[in-house]
């Protein structure tokens, strides 16, 4: 999942980068709301961390502009812990959710986990497509009671197909949700990763988990629950 974050506080910033790594997120970075506005128009993210208290566009503006231009992933705000106004005026903007500063990073990381499952349709953290699943807090992938070691990428890759099961994704779409943009968009690595998710999830292709669709991309198989 690939994130948005605005925060112009560089310690908090680098902080909260870390923390969200940590949590296999690919994080893309704005020192203030102007920044914050090209990116968000610029790139595809699954949800976005903003600020409040942003230099050269504030952030309930930056959300204002955001929501105007149509763009619909989840967004939260970070206010000031006596700034009830900014998250009323922040949720009345278009944001979806706020945290008060100063805050634990692992509830940041629920909270924004909790977003973007709801935005796709997912109320629990345990995702389900016939005998696979993915536990979105822990990380944790399974066939069957078999549990399933995969890298970060292949991780990434993997939660992103489970959120959208049964949805045909480009080449370019998956890249772009699942790396920062800092990376290269024009390597084949996601038929890398693909293979690799086969060998690993249904090696002996008796589920047919992961189909090509040529010159389309990728779609993830909807099986039925078992």
């Amino acid at each position: 999942m690939r994130l948005l974050l605005v925060e112009d506080d560089k310690s908090l910033q680098d902080n909260l980068k870390t923390h969200l790594q940590q949590a296999n997120f690919s994080v893309d970075i704005a020192d203030d709301g102007e920044e914050g506005l090209f990116q968000a128009t610029e790139y595809q993210y699954d949800a976005a961390i903003i600020d409040v208290g942003l230099p050269k566009l504030d952030g309930i503006s930056l959300i204002t502009r955001i929501r105007n231009l149509n763009i619909d992933y989840p967004v939260l705000i970070l206010t000031a812990r006596d700034g009830w106004q900014d998250k009323v005026e922040g949720l009345d903007a278009g944001a979806d959710d706020y945290l008060t500063k100063p805050f634990h990073p692992q509830e940041l990381v629920a909270r924004i986990n909790a977003l973007i499952r709801r935005s796709v349709g997912k109320a629990s953290p345990l995702i389900s497509n016939g005998p696979f699943s993915i536990n979105t807090s822990t990380l944790e992938v399974k066939k069957g009671a078999e549990v399933i070691t995969l890298s970060g990428s292949e991780y990434k890759l993997f939660e992103y197909l489970m959120l959208h099961t049964g949805e045909v994704k480009s080449k370019t779409v998956l890249t772009e949700h699942i790396y920062d943009q800092d990376f290269d968009l024009d390597s084949n690595v996601i038929e890398v990763f693909i293979r690799r998710l086969r060998k690993k999830l249904d090696g002996d292709n008796q589920y047919g988990l992961i189909e090509t669709l040529r010159g389309q991309g990728y779609r993830l198989k909807r099986l039925e629950q078992v």
